[in-house]
């Protein structure tokens, strides 16, 4: 029995298509004799976070269902070096290659694969390092310009959105722990929004006296 493989396909926009990344796929499984085990076609940009179809293939590798992912090119499977070096690595503890057949093939199992992936890593070694070096340098010129930097006093973006179904259910009597429980938040956060819902209604009733 040939080894299984999940074919994911992706392009960039609506106004194109998967069909000749599918039809190239197809054969180049026929020739090497993988019994395909599903067709995996999304539209999206490199950088988008949500890939469901991607993350179908990644479940099919944790189930141990395939053996192989195919691709025609790297950059259609990974969102970035770094996303690309993690997603490998995480194959390879489930025994899963990802082959593209413009030539790459991570079979991190031989020493081909192992040479392919110390590559990348240094890539993604140095794409992080030019991020962080970014990330400095537009800081410190935002700091120059006199910009305030970080979360200003009293700005709390998502605690202020949930306050009102905080306020609510603790006027109904409610317990924090409850409360923290149905909105996913920590007790402590809970307490925090009822103590500046206290302090801005103690300042409201002061400022009308």
């Amino acid at each position: 029995m040939g080894q299984r493989g999940a074919i994911y396909c992706r392009v960039s926009t609506v106004d194109q298509s998967c069909d000749r990344q599918q039809r190239d796929l197809t054969a180049h499984a026929g020739r090497a004799g993988y019994a395909v085990v599903g067709v995996f076609k999304e539209t999206g940009s490199g950088a988008k976070l949500d890939r469901a179809e991607r993350k179908r293939v990644i479940a099919l590798a944790q189930r141990r269902e395939i053996d192989i992912v195919l691709v025609t090119e790297l950059s259609r499977w990974g969102r970035s070096t770094l996303d690309l070096l993690h997603t490998l690595k995480d194959l390879e503890t489930r025994g899963v290659s990802v082959i593209a057949i413009s030539g790459m093939t991570f079979d991190l199992s031989t020493s081909h694969g192992r040479m392919n992936a110390t590559i990348i890593a240094g890539i993604a070694e140095f794409e992080r390092e030019l991020i962080q070096e970014r990330i400095r340098s537009g800081l410190a010129l935002a700091k120059a310009r006199g910009k305030r930097l970080g979360r200003q006093p009293g700005k709390r973006p998502k605690s202020d959105r949930l306050a009102p179904r905080v306020l609510a259910p603790v006027a109904e009597g409610l317990s924090y722990r409850w409360i923290a429980r149905d909105l996913s938040l920590s007790k402590s956060s809970v307490s925090d929004i009822v103590k500046r819902a206290k302090t801005t209604s103690s300042l409201t009733e002061a400022e009308v006296s």
